[in-house]
């Protein structure tokens, strides 16, 4: 339940507030570990009064001005990650999961999508589903090794086969991850796939 509020108090999803201030899910961590931006819990769900993003926005000298364009991402010294999956409660987990651990993670439904975010900006790290519609993961894998042969690559998937993990292999894939799995796998692997990176 959202705390006792004024009748016309003005409450923003999480999701709201990432297009209203037009920032990154990372961002928006930062402000609440920094208290910069109040927030309420209310379940697994954050829930933000519109006047103190004003506030905060007031602080800053500066509001939204509708749709920010599309830029390349500038580089923070974290890790950028690319996450592809058609499911957005795994998107959702992968992003809380690797934003937490410091990473800065993009998301992307499909892997046309995805590519098109490879071609225009630099990733240290894609996660990719195996089972998608359209482009299924192994093509996109391979399309990504002609653009970015190093990059390191952690396939997750419902639906293994031999074949399916022989092929990762063969594309030099750095993780192999079952659904369902928990949150220390993802970091792992994550922190294995950019480690060998690095190596």
């Amino acid at each position: 339940m959202i705390p006792d509020q004024p009748k016309n108090e003005v409450f923003l999803t999480t999701e709201e507030v990432l297009e209203y201030l037009q920032i990154n899910l990372r961002t928006v961590y930062r402000l609440i570990k920094a208290r910069k931006i109040p927030a309420v819990r209310v379940g697994r769900q954050w829930r933000f009064r519109k006047r103190d993003i004003d506030a905060w926005l007031d602080g800053q000298g500066t509001k939204p001005a509708g749709p920010a364009p599309v830029v390349p991402a500038q580089r923070t010294g974290r890790a950028r990650v690319l996450v592809v999956d058609d499911e957005e409660s795994i998107r959702d987990l992968l992003t809380k999961t690797l934003a937490l651990a410091e990473y800065d993670v993009e998301t992307t439904a499909d892997g046309s999508a995805a590519l098109e975010l490879l071609r225009a900006s630099e990733f240290d790290l894609l996660v990719a589903d195996l089972s998608m519609p359209g482009m299924d993961g192994l093509t996109l894998i391979r399309q990504v090794r002609r653009i970015h042969a190093e990059l390191p690559i952690i396939i997750i998937t419902g639906f293994s086969s031999e074949s399916s993990a022989i092929e990762a292999v063969n594309l030099r894939v750095a993780s192999y991850l079952l659904k369902p799995f928990g949150v220390p796998d993802v970091l792992a692997a994550a922190r294995k796939a950019l480690g060998a990176a690095v190596a």
